[in-house]
């Protein structure tokens, strides 16, 4: 078991292993944190954990939206998340390491990472300026038949992609634009089909890539026969051009 004590970054998404992370970053939580990666030497990896929050949105003062105008403003690092943070995330993350850290003009950063690792949250400290997670890093098991699996959702995506563009003949994605290595792709197709965060954190939490493929297959099949069955869904925009993991 691997124990990494890591900055804590809740978000409103689900981040996967291989899948890049754009952020915009405002608060002043987040800011400190960025500022103190930016501290660290060239050689040493930019890390910083991800994690979904449960109820699906955030409501710290500083998030967008429409505050109480008459409500005095939460302050510290776990502002919105309850007397004990732990209980407002979701157990299984994932480790984000940052590429670009650039500072706008405003004292904002505008963010460019990508997911490397799952993780499991053990405990979220708060005597700092932006949360603390001591979390136990997760190997990917492979499971029984996951490569068999993962032929079986890579042609069910292709018709997932299809029914939901709206396509006829031929496919949106040619064949190599799918990875073959199985946990690769379980990751890619958790990110691309259209699903709420909890079943985007089903998935993320699934304990071997077999298993996910094979919520994924039954996702998908379903998905697909549901689309087809309502044809006047509009496109999704992320269908029209080839998805790529990193």
């Amino acid at each position: 078991m691997t124990v990494a004590r890591l900055p804590l970054f809740p978000l409103n998404s689900v981040l996967y292993p291989g899948l890049v992370l754009p952020l915009n970053v405002f608060e002043q939580r987040y800011r400190a944190l960025m500022r103190d990666l930016l501290k660290l030497d060239e050689e040493t990896p930019r890390r910083f954990a991800v994690v979904a929050i449960r109820d699906g949105h955030e409501v710290a003062p500083s998030a967008p939206g429409m505050p109480d105008a008459t409500a005095l403003p939460e302050r510290g690092p776990s502002a919105g998340f309850g007397e004990d943070p732990l209980q407002a995330f979701h157990p299984v993350g994932c480790v984000a390491d940052a590429a670009t850290i650039r500072e706008k003009s405003d004292g904002g950063f505008d963010i460019l990472a990508t997911g490397t690792t799952r993780f499991r949250l053990r405990s979220v400290e708060a005597s700092g300026a932006y949360l603390m997670a001591e979390t136990e890093l997760l190997e990917e098991d492979e499971g029984e038949g996951a490569g068999a699996l993962a032929s079986g959702v890579m042609r069910a995506f292709r018709t997932y992609q299809k029914r939901l563009a709206g396509a006829n003949e031929r496919s949106l994605m040619d064949e190599q634009d799918l990875p073959d290595e199985p946990s690769v792709l379980s990751y890619l197709v958790g990110a691309a089909a259209v699903l709420d965060t909890p079943a985007k954190q089903r998935l993320l939490e699934a304990p071997t890539t077999a298993e996910r493929l094979r919520q994924e297959l039954k996702i998908l099949r379903t998905e697909s026969t549901l689309i087809r069955g309502i044809p006047s869904l509009p496109a999704i925009d992320l269908t029209r051009q080839p998805t790529i993991p990193n």
